[in-house]
């Protein structure tokens, strides 16, 4: 059913319901857990046939207010059509054929080239709508941990936004160089950059302190500003992520490639688990989703955790040419544990706790049964990458690093379990963002040099086009290069600030 008045509670079972609005302003909840809908909405057969016709922003005004109920209707459609005015294709977000069992969901036709942009180009609306609708005249600091593309996607989208500023953080050595000239070149009087001695997951544990430091709360308030998040532990990032699964469905009806009612699988290439979970919700919702494939790299958590049950944080670390799915922390497996323990705070809350003084936890049979219910899971490390590019591309498709450990992970599922079932693969990053790695995979070789000429020699190799926001960022003058220890992001952050 709809619900009317639909609110947000926390992962961890503390504290009252919110609405929608409050829920994305906060971007964390007070007790450390993430906002997530006290009931799921469904898409209607009324729905479905309004969808059916819809553009793609339509599609996601419709779809978000399901989610975002103390949203205008009018505002949100005006929202997603800024939101996706900027993008390359006109679909926004194309289903692209690979061959006769699968389809390409190509989500970086956005100004930053990867999939990030499909919510960061419309969350700084969502903030300062949710400033408005809860009447709060306030600065507002967004905080970014990036292993990549988020940071990008985040200082694009906050650029210069009234009444917002946004600071990002990224390991250090741990991007690719285009997307590291990316960040450090990024325009803009209200942005910051700071690379990180560490991982991902360093980053992401010391954004996530920073969300919840009282202390530092109270002296910003002082100053009349509040910090919020932009990665996906924020609901106004997962919820526009749900949209395009729902779409893409829409889109493979439409040109025949399934039946209404016909049931797929989604296969999605994810380290921080958000852009799987929002397949997951859509199957919730009414996607007819046979199977959730969950494919990583060679950080290898979310394979094992989802094969087992148990997971296990505390494993060597590898940096991978899929960098953005270097993580071993992956923030929204705690959504999914609350959905599937039946919405227990308490249960949810004692993994959390066991995740942080053992560094692992052991799900209990019901989650565990639930997990194996929707998901499959898999992975493979760079050669098998590689090799997955090289294999596509020869089918007519360039894939990045990402895109292809998902085609690889599909391959060896489909060769262990003998489903040909139709899947959409998310496609979640342009392959000039990671040009020397696909390079490599094409021709054997490595590059003699992997800055960002090699953008034009990889155009001229495949017969395919630089994308346009990545053309000439050597020619960019670099504005950040400061440096922290994972220790002083909090002091980075209240420099910035003015404390």
């Amino acid at each position: 059913m709809q619900t009317e008045n639909l609110m947000y509670v926390s992962t961890r079972g503390t504290g009252w319901g919110v609405p929608a609005s409050r829920a994305i302003l906060e971007g964390i909840a007070p007790d450390g857990g993430l906002y997530t809908p006290a009931a799921l909405p469904v898409l209607t057969q009324e729905d479905i046939e309004v969808l059916q016709g819809m553009s793609y922003p339509d599609r996601a005004a419709h779809i978000l207010q399901k989610f975002l109920t103390d949203y205008a209707p009018e505002r949100l459609k005006d929202i997603a059509a800024k939101a996706y005015a900027s993008f390359d294709h006109p679909d926004v977000a194309p289903v692209v054929p690979l061959d006769d069992t699968t389809g390409i969901l190509e989500l970086f036709h956005g100004p930053t080239c990867a999939f990030k942009d499909m919510a960061l180009q419309i969350l700084p609306y969502l903030l300062t709508g949710a400033m408005e609708i809860q009447g709060i005249d306030e600065q507002v600091c967004i905080l970014v941990a990036t292993s990549g593309d988020t940071g990008k996607a985040a200082l694009e989208g906050f650029a210069d936004v009234e009444n917002t500023s946004v600071i990002v953080f990224y390991p250090k050595d741990g991007v690719s160089k285009i997307q590291e000239l990316q960040m450090v070149t990024q325009r803009g009087e209200n942005v910051g950059v700071c690379a990180v001695y560490g991982n991902f997951d360093d980053a992401q544990t010391g954004v996530k302190a920073i969300l919840t430091d009282g202390e530092m709360a109270e002296a910003l308030a002082a100053k009349k500003i509040r910090l919020s998040s932009a990665n996906s532990i924020n609901w106004g990032r997962l919820a526009p992520q749900i949209v395009y699964y729902i779409s893409g469905w829409l889109d493979l009806v439409k040109k025949g490639a399934l039946q209404m009612g016909e049931a797929f699988n989604i296969c999605v290439p994810t380290g921080n688990f958000g852009n799987i979970l929002a397949a997951y919700f859509a199957k919730r919702m009414g996607v007819p989703v046979k199977q959730l494939i969950c494919a990583s790299n060679r950080n290898n958590v979310l394979t094992e955790f989802i094969e087992t049950g148990l997971y296990d944080r505390s494993r060597p670390f590898y940096q991978t040419i899929s960098p953005s799915m270097d993580i071993l922390i992956s923030s929204n497996v705690e959504r999914l544990l609350y959905e599937l323990s039946g919405q227990n705070g308490f249960e949810v809350r004692t993994y959390m706790k066991q995740l942080s003084s053992a560094g692992e936890y052991q799900v209990s049979s019901t989650v565990g049964k639930g997990i194996k219910e929707h998901f499959a899971a898999g992975y493979c490390d760079d050669e098998g990458t590689k090799t997955a590019i090289a294999r596509t591309f020869a089918k007519g498709y360039l894939a990045d690093t990402h895109t292809a450990v998902a085609l690889s992970v599909l391959e060896d599922y489909r060769r262990k379990t003998g489903d040909e079932t139709y899947t959409l693969v998310a496609s979640t990053a342009s392959p000039y963002k990671f040009a020397a790695s696909v390079y490599e995979a094409i021709t054997g070789k490595a590059p003699e040099d992997d800055g960002p000429q090699l953008l034009e020699t990889l155009a001229k190799l495949t017969n395919t086009a630089v994308p346009a926001p990545l053309a000439g960022l050597d020619k960019l003058p670099v504005r950040f290069t400061e440096t922290a220890e994972k220790e002083g992001m909090r002091e980075y952050v209240g420099r910035r600030l003015g404390l």
